[in-house]
């Protein structure tokens, strides 16, 4: 029978949609890496396997690379460019603790110094388009990496040791010095070098043996809805995106042994010669428990650290919540910060802590070495069974300027307390703090407390007590009966006190100060 013009155009049509399908399978092209040997009961290590699977990926433009259920021991995995490596549910990836298997060493940055040091557990360079997805479960089998930390000083020297030397000639030591010591550097759990495009979502980790998620100058980097897990263990931060732009990180779950979320861009000399900043970065949606720190910038920042978000976050169970760090030395700059929608619970040391004498240090001129906060603002922030609601310590030669609080509720042991800061202001804060004033300053300049209040004051103490402070404007505040005074001011440099539109009635001396403070206060 003669084809007709209708019976033509349906063939047409479905050799159109065939190839169609065709070509969305060869897009979504998946790698089983049972199929290049791998065994899921892990009885075999299966890193010949996964590469094997890897370049077959790379020959046809990239594809996904599968783990179905079953336990997979392998070591490091090494992603190219368009390739997704999937852990399916059930799936868990064990990496091997035998040290020669992440050899040969491969660049790397390690505490903010560029090495060449053993491969990361997963290691990308230069690749873009590259992701780790999936339900499954990665382990790093840290504990044996741990011990060549925690038992540093009975090291012995190992062809590790010797390995490194040869491969580091041209690092600058100090900027490594007192990890040099401990033998030689463990390696990230994930770090991808330079690389576009990056996605981790999904996955539990557990175990790392050091940094977690470490991307370190690369541009697009999502981390979506992952959980990680270490047990007390050094130095086992959770995400640590370093010198990158455009980060997100969102919906994740973190208890980790050391600092949960960490901002860096690189360590002294060596930050400073790379000259790459973290920047632009949105972090939130995500519980953080165990750790030294919620989200901490710093102390590794010489590059500089800028426009970074943090929001609707909780801090249950860390040593600090909000933690920014450095020392003269490192120099870079922290600002354009902004923190908001905080819940803080349960926390150890400082609620927010912004510290510039991180290591004992000296004054010194102002140079590059110097590190510089400024621009940072905090709001909508509550804290209950707190050890100290805040602390600033700046330095004397250039102190800490520009920090706002707005909308701030902290039940805590002790108050804020601010050392050599600049353009500070308290909007509607409240601390109720158990011991001593709720606020306390020295060497302060440009101070503004709006509203500023306590709910339980405390029969020893006034509610604020300002050291050697100037330019200060007191204004809406409505302080309750029960604190000997309100404002008590001391230090023969504090001046210029403006104290106006408050309700003092409940107090008999709202504002006392010492001999030594020579100017006459007006207020009402």
């Amino acid at each position: 029978m003669k084809p007709t013009l209708k019976t033509a155009r349906n063939l047409s049509l479905c050799l159109a949609f065939f190839l169609m399908l065709a070509n969305k399978a060869s897009a979504q092209k998946y790698f089983n890496v049972q199929d290049y040997g791998a065994k899921a009961d892990s009885s075999t290590l299966a890193t010949v396997a996964i590469q094997k699977a890897i370049a077959a990926a790379v020959k046809v433009g990239g594809g996904t690379i599968y783990f179905g259920p079953g336990k997979y021991l392998t070591g490091p995995i090494h992603l190219k460019s368009n390739i997704n490596i999937l852990i399916d549910a059930g799936a868990e990836l064990h990496f091997s603790d035998n040290f020669d298997h992440y050899l040969p060493a491969v660049p790397s940055r390690w505490e903010g110094t560029m090495v060449n040091n053993f491969s990361p557990l997963f290691y990308a360079y230069e690749a873009e388009n590259i992701s780790i997805t999936g339900r499954g479960l990665i382990n790093g089998n840290g504990k044996k990496w741990w011990a060549t930390s925690e038992n540093f000083a009975n090291v012995q020297p190992t062809k590790y040791m010797e390995i490194f030397k040869q491969n580091n000639k041209n690092v600058i030591a100090p900027d490594l010095k007192g990890w040099i010591e401990r033998g030689f550097l463990r390696p990230p759990f994930i770090q991808f070098m330079f690389c576009k495009n990056v996605l981790i979502q999904g996955i539990k980790i557990i175990n790392s043996p050091f940094w977690t998620v470490n991307p370190q100058f690369c541009e697009n980097v999502t981390v979506q809805g992952v959980t990680i897990e270490n047990p007390p263990s050094p130095n086992t931060d959770g995400i640590n995106p370093e010198s990158c732009r455009y980060v997100h990180i969102s919906d994740c779950h973190i208890s980790v042994g050391d600092d949960c979320i960490t901002i860096k861009s690189g360590k002294d000399r060596d930050g400073r010669r790379m000259n790459v900043p973290a920047e632009n970065y949105t972090i939130t949606n995500t519980t953080m428990l165990s750790g030294h720190g919620g989200v901490v910038i710093g102390s590794e920042m010489s590059g500089g650290v800028k426009k970074i978000v943090i929001s609707n976050c909780v801090f249950d169970g860390t040593d600090r919540g909000i933690r920014i760090k450095s020392a003269r030395g490192r120099g870079g700059v922290v600002e354009d910060i902004r923190v908001s929608n905080i819940i803080m619970k349960n926390i150890q040391d400082e609620a927010i802590v912004l510290n510039m004498q991180y290591a004992k240090t000296e004054v010194e001129p102002v140079s590059e070495r110097t590190p510089i906060f400024r621009n940072i603002h905090f709001s909508n922030i509550t804290g209950v069974d707190i050890n100290v609601a805040g602390k600033i310590v700046g330095i004397e030669e250039l102190p800490v300027d520009q920090i706002t609080f707005n909308d701030i509720q902290m039940d805590a042991k002790e108050g804020f307390n601010l050392l050599n800061a600049s353009n500070i202001e308290f909007h509607q804060v409240t601390v109720n703090a158990k011991n001593g004033s709720a606020l306390k300053t020295d060497n302060v300049t440009n101070l503004e407390l709006n509203g500023f209040k306590t709910n339980k004051p405390l029969a020893d103490s006034p509610v604020i007590s300002l050291k050697n402070t100037s330019n200060v404007f007191i204004h809406n505040s409505w302080p309750k009966a029960g604190s000997p005074n309100f404002v008590s001011i001391s230090g023969s440099k504090s001046s210029n006190f403006t104290i106006k539109n408050n309700n003092f009635k409940a107090l008999k001396n709202p504002v006392i100060k010492s001999s030594e403070v020579k100017e006459k206060l007006v207020f009402d």
